[in-house]
Order: C-alpha cells, then sequence, then structure tokens
C-alpha cells in the first residue's frame, strides 16, 4: 500500500510540475470560455479525510481532488469555485475543470483502486465539475453546467437546478446511478 501511494504521490507531484511549467502565469489566469474570470489554476490535492477533502472541494481548493481510501462524513458538501486544468481546447482557450477522483492510479494511469464518499449530500457549484472511478453515496444537487460522471456509481439521487443544467450533464456507460435524475427547482 505504501507502494501505491509513493507511486500516486509521485505522479501527481510530476503532473504538477509539468502544469507549473507549462502555465505561464500562476494565478489568477486568464478568462475561460464563460466569459467570467476562474478563481484559480491550480495543481491536486490528495486526501484521506473528511476534513482535508472539505478543504480541497472549497473555492482556494484545488482542481483535483483525489481520496486514498473511503471518506464518511455527515456533513453537507460543496464543490465551489472555477478551476483551469491547464490544459487548452482546440480554440486555444483555457479548459474550466473540476475534478473529484474517487480513485488511485499507476504511473500509465491505469486505475488500481476505487473508494467510497458518503455524505447526506454533494453540492456541484464548479462548472464543468466531474464524479470519477468511484462511488458517491448521497445525493448530489447540480448547479452548474457540465457536470460529468466516468465510471462513477450515485448510491443517491442527482438533483439539476434547471432544465438548461441538465442538458449539459453527460455520464458515460460505466456510470450508474441508482435513484433518479430530475430537475428540482
Amino acid at each position: 500500500m505504501k507502494t501505491k501511494l509513493l507511486v500516486i504521490l509521485l505522479v501527481l507531484g510530476l503532473t504538477t510540475v509539468l502544469f507549473a511549467g507549462c502555465n505561464k502565469q500562476a494565478a489568477p489566469a486568464p478568462a475561460p470560455a464563460t466569459g467570467t474570470k476562474a478563481d484559480a489554476t491550480s495543481s491536486a490535492s490528495v486526501v484521506d479525510n473528511a476534513a482535508d477533502f472539505e478543504k480541497a472541494i472549497a473555492k482556494d481548493g484545488n482542481w483535483i481532488i483525489a481520496i486514498t481510501k473511503d471518506v464518511t462524513t455527515d456533513k453537507e458538501l460543496v464543490l465551489d469555485g472555477e478551476f483551469l486544468n491547464g490544459k487548452k481546447d482546440k480554440d486555444g482557450k483555457d479548459i474550466v475543470q473540476r475534478k473529484v477522483a474517487l480513485y488511485t492510479q499507476d504511473e500509465n494511469r491505469n486505475v488500481t483502486a476505487r473508494f467510497t464518499l458518503t455524505a447526506p449530500k454533494f453540492t456541484i457549484n464548479s462548472p464543468n465539475g466531474s464524479i470519477e472511478q468511484g462511488t458517491f453515496k448521497g445525493d448530489v444537487y447540480v448547479n452548474a453546467n457540465g457536470f460529468k460522471l466516468k465510471g462513477a456509481t450515485i448510491e443517491g439521487n442527482i438533483y439539476f437546478a434547471s432544465d438548461e443544467i441538465k442538458s449539459t450533464y453527460v455520464a458515460d456507460d460505466k456510470s450508474t446511478v441508482t435513484g433518479t435524475q430530475e430537475v428540482k427547482k
């Protein structure tokens, strides 16, 4: 387990160095395609407890939040802020993204372990936020465009703040939701 954690930290550290080296300015970054200014360009945050997870998902947290074991909290969670992932789209604009990684991976980006995040409620306020490769137990409330599930399981409901927000939601064929997926204003 220590070897896996070391590999993960090494990969995330190298990724951070690459992103930092490619990014000509630290922060604030140029305005994203949405027309609003991004809150930050940042690196990953690797956490193994609820308190650190809550800090990492805050407005001044990190663009990738990765857990390294199952995490449970009785608090409602809020993914806040607008972050740049250090990449450009086909038109050369900075990409806004926020990723909650419920997994670990090896140096070849193969998923090595999946984890469960449990909370009564997880509100997604960050544009292009995603939950990836693990399980969230609780209800998800989506208030921002571009929410994605990638290889994820939601053991609960997903509620969207509007039809427009729901229309931008994407789940890959490896993702499942056990409850309803509906607009709830």
